[in-house]
């Protein structure tokens, strides 16, 4: 005896439909996809192109009970100016200084060891932030 083995007749079980369905989820997958792309490039332009200006306190020393130098460097655009605010603190945590540098410079890149005079002996040295002439803070 052999087996007959028949045929199923054509569209009878809706695979039209799972067609129907592939279509609309590589259709949604697509648009997904082109979506994230575009976040994640948006993100990377604002990150990379978008800084303007960004400062970093390399390190502090305590030079005397009335001083403290600190090495700062700051990253900017060639033709931005603005300025940089440091402050002191005591061991008990007041401050004991606070004062704003100047960047006029028209390099890209400021490396300075800079000089603050405290009113008592400094344990820390902080980083406040920086800000353009125009306005933009960082």
């Amino acid at each position: 005896m052999t087996a007959v083995r028949e045929a199923l007749p054509e569209n009878r079980y809706g695979r039209s439909a799972d067609r129907r369905a592939d279509r609309k989820l590589k259709i949604i997958g697509s648009v997904l996809g082109v979506a994230l792309l575009g976040v994640v490039g948006w993100i990377g332009y604002d990150y990379v192109g978008g800084k303007g200006l960004s400062a970093e306190m390399i390190k502090f020393k305590v030079t005397a009970d009335d001083r403290v130098e600190v090495h700062l460097e700051v990253r900017k655009g060639r033709d931005d100016k603005g300025y940089c605010t440091l402050r002191s603190l005591s061991e008990n945590g007041t401050e004991v200084a606070r004062k704003d540098f100047r960047f006029d410079d028209d390099s890209g890149r400021i490396d300075k060891i800079l000089t603050l005079r405290t009113t008592s002996r400094a344990t820390a040295v902080e980083l406040l932030g920086c800000t353009e002439d125009g306005g933009a803070s960082s």
